[in-house]
């Protein structure tokens, strides 16, 4: 006799009709969508973007409409004046986006902002306050008033030198000499003797003689030096009252044994109101101005 092979077992399926779990190319073809919807989103989309663009045509009517000369073809052209060469506009041009780029650092080294904005940010260090006033405002601040110093400087160097080059009474090199004259008068009524014999020590060339015949790489330095010894001066004289105010209360909470408690979390409060108490602002703001010669 001869045994018949068993059939095999055929996988178990789930009942209720459920297939199964869905293998991946299964899951992707389900997700994608037929035919007939992808074609309805396709001209769904095409008819939004002819919307649109009606709108747009539309609103571009109504302009040639409404302004009929304002969207009139102009005639362009550039105009170099009766005695101007184009070399030299363009020499002019690089001379003024040069003196744009360099104007923050012009605002830093020949005007009083360096010692006004060093001074409130060692005041805002000595109050404890590390974000308030946050550096926009202490920036404003300091920009404001470096253009209430500075003021008589900038319509001094505008009326001698970038006026007359404007109107090309002088050629640009003058007018550039003009404008930096009154910088530098301001810079040597402010500048310390001995950081100015420091760079005129150090320097290689002849010693001038007389205070127009210092170059303006000299002065410079000098100057900013000069700056910061001041504002560290100022600075001193303003962190005395609130270190005292720091003491007394970290005394009086390690006598009340409260140690673990910061001492600058009770300091903080103390020193504001002792600020406003005094008009500390008022006060700052009168000495800071106060403290530059303006010759």
């Amino acid at each position: 006799m001869t045994a018949t092979a068993a059939p095999a077992a055929e996988p178990h399926r789930p009942s209720g009709g459920n297939p199964g779990p869905v293998g991946p190319s299964r899951r992707q073809c389900a997700s994608r969508p037929s035919g007939p919807s992808r074609l309805a989103r396709i001209a769904q989309v095409g008819r939004r973007a002819a919307a649109a663009l009606g709108v747009v045509a539309a609103l571009a009517l109504a302009a040639v409409v409404i302004f009929p000369g304002g969207v009139a073809a102009q005639e362009i052209s550039v105009d170099l004046g009766a005695e101007g060469t184009l070399t030299g506009r363009v020499i002019q041009m690089l001379l003024l986006i040069t003196v744009l780029s360099l104007a923050p650092s012009i605002l830093l080294t020949m005007t009083s902002f360096t010692r006004i904005v060093v001074v409130l940010s060692i005041l805002r260090n000595a109050l404890g306050t590390r974000t308030t006033p946050p550096n926009v405002v202490m920036i404003a601040l300091a920009l404001f008033l470096t253009g209430y110093i500075m003021a008589p400087v900038f319509q001094q160097s505008y009326t001698d030198g970038i006026q007359p080059l404007v109107n090309e009474e002088i050629d640009t090199v003058d007018g550039l000499q003009r404008a930096v004259a009154p910088f530098r008068t301001f810079m040597l009524a402010n500048v310390r003797e001995a950081d100015l014999e420091l760079f005129v020590n150090m320097g290689d060339g002849p010693r001038p003689e007389t205070p127009d015949d210092i170059a303006i790489q000299v002065l410079l330095p000098a100057f900013v030096i000069s700056e910061l010894r001041r504002a560290f001066e100022m600075a001193f004289l303003i962190y005395l009252p609130f270190i005292i105010i720091d003491l007394v209360v970290a005394s009086v909470l390690m006598s009340m044994g409260m140690m673990m408690l910061p001492p600058v979390m009770i300091s903080i409060p103390f020193k504001v109101i002792f600020f406003v108490l005094v008009d500390g602002w008022n006060m700052l703001s009168g000495s800071l101005v106060q403290s530059f010669n303006t010759v």
